[in-house]
């Protein structure tokens, strides 16, 4: 398997507003930006949707690092809280609706073709691609 590193954020303006995700995406020498935003948004869903569109850009099964600032992917994720949704008709633990059903199906999908490890980093830190991510996600939003 190829080995890629992705690096996503989102960002809003208002939330709900306008919202915007960016990633980059690594292999060897070769670097990939992509970014994408919306009208009317959350800051989880374009957290959310940075990873997809990165993991949907991966032509082949790989093995992912994918480092992000968000704790509600990684951890939704890592310590398998949208499994647990999932299992349970989309209800958390207590018993409230998940939420952005609809983008945590697409990226099980994803998840099941890729073999991702996730990596939290504290977001505004200094981390050049996570900062890098997160100029892509406002500078799409700002021209929405």
């Amino acid at each position: 398997m190829k080995k890629v590193e992705i690096y996503t954020d989102g960002a809003c303006s208002g939330n709900p507003g306008k919202g915007g995700w960016g990633a980059v995406l690594v292999y060897g020498k070769a670097e990939k930006e992509i970014s994408g935003g919306e009208k009317e948004t959350t800051n989880n869903r374009m957290e959310l949707t940075a990873v997809i569109e990165a993991l949907k850009l991966l032509k082949e099964p790989c093995e992912v690092l994918l480092t992000t600032d968000s704790k509600y992917v990684c951890d939704s994720v890592s310590k398998g809280w949208v499994y647990s949704w999932q299992k349970n008709g989309w209800k958390k633990a207590d018993k409230k609706p998940a939420l952005n059903i609809d983008l945590w199906q697409e990226l099980l999908m994803l998840l099941k073709r890729h073999n991702v490890t996730f990596n939290w980093v504290k977001g505004h830190n200094g981390h050049p691609y996570n900062e890098r991510c997160d100029s892509l996600a406002v500078q799409y939003y700002q021209n929405l």
